[in-house]
């Protein structure tokens, strides 16, 4: 089964995918972490895509869907996977329409300003990507991950001009294809309003209505 998650930046898309993963038994792909790891590269491309992600700003279309198209033809996506991070906009969704066919799309749905109550405070670590919250999840020693000793950061696409920038570009650019998936009759609606400390159950109805519409 192919799953497209939807829904804006710090939503819980890539927690919610994690464990989608183990109960579906899918691999998850992270565009979001494929083009973080390719702007950790000292390349022209590499700093191409850091540049552009520390503004808050889209990755060109042709770009990220050739990316994807290459880790789809990887033998763990045989069976199907679960997508978080693209399609962003509508003329991706057609590109992808083009690669590969979907069958179900889920749309993590959260207000703006629970958003940026969540990813205000995000603390990274910089040695094993583990992350933090300042305030819902802080590590036991200031600045120091509790899973290795990395130094903990704040990442510039999360300062909060970057974060208001994501979601004025989410609704203006991602949140259309809310309406295209569902002429699509592919869309399935989650509201995550609730947050992460109701994981169980947000993932719950999420499985209830895959299976249900299988």
């Amino acid at each position: 089964m192919n799953i497209i998650l939807l829904g804006p930046p710090g939503v819980g898309k890539g927690t919610y995918a994690e464990i989608l993963k183990e109960k579906l038994e899918l691999p998850h792909i992270s565009t979001g972490d494929i083009l973080r790891e390719m702007a950790k590269e000292e390349t022209e491309e590499g700093k191409n895509i850091k540049e552009i992600m520390d503004k808050g700003n889209l990755i060109p279309d042709e770009l990220i869907t050739e990316i994807l198209k290459k880790r789809l033809k990887k033998e763990d996506c045989k069976n199907g996977f679960i997508l978080d991070g693209y399609p962003r906009t509508i003329p991706q969704a057609e590109s992808l329409k083009k690669i590969i066919k979907m069958d179900k799309v889920i749309d993590y749905a959260a207000k703006d300003e629970i958003i940026l109550q969540r990813l205000g405070g995000r603390l990274t670590c910089r040695s094993c990507g583990a992350i933090f919250h300042a305030k819902n999840s802080p590590p036991k020693k200031n600045g120091i991950c509790d899973n290795c000793g990395g130094e903990l950061y704040t990442r510039e696409d999360q300062t909060d001009e970057a974060i208001k920038e994501r979601l004025k570009v989410y609704r203006n650019q991602t949140e259309p294809l809310i309406e295209y998936y569902q002429k699509e009759e592919l869309l399935i609606e989650i509201d995550a309003n609730a947050g992460l400390d109701q994981v169980d159950k947000i993932i719950g109805e999420s499985l209830d209505a895959i299976e249900g519409e299988e």
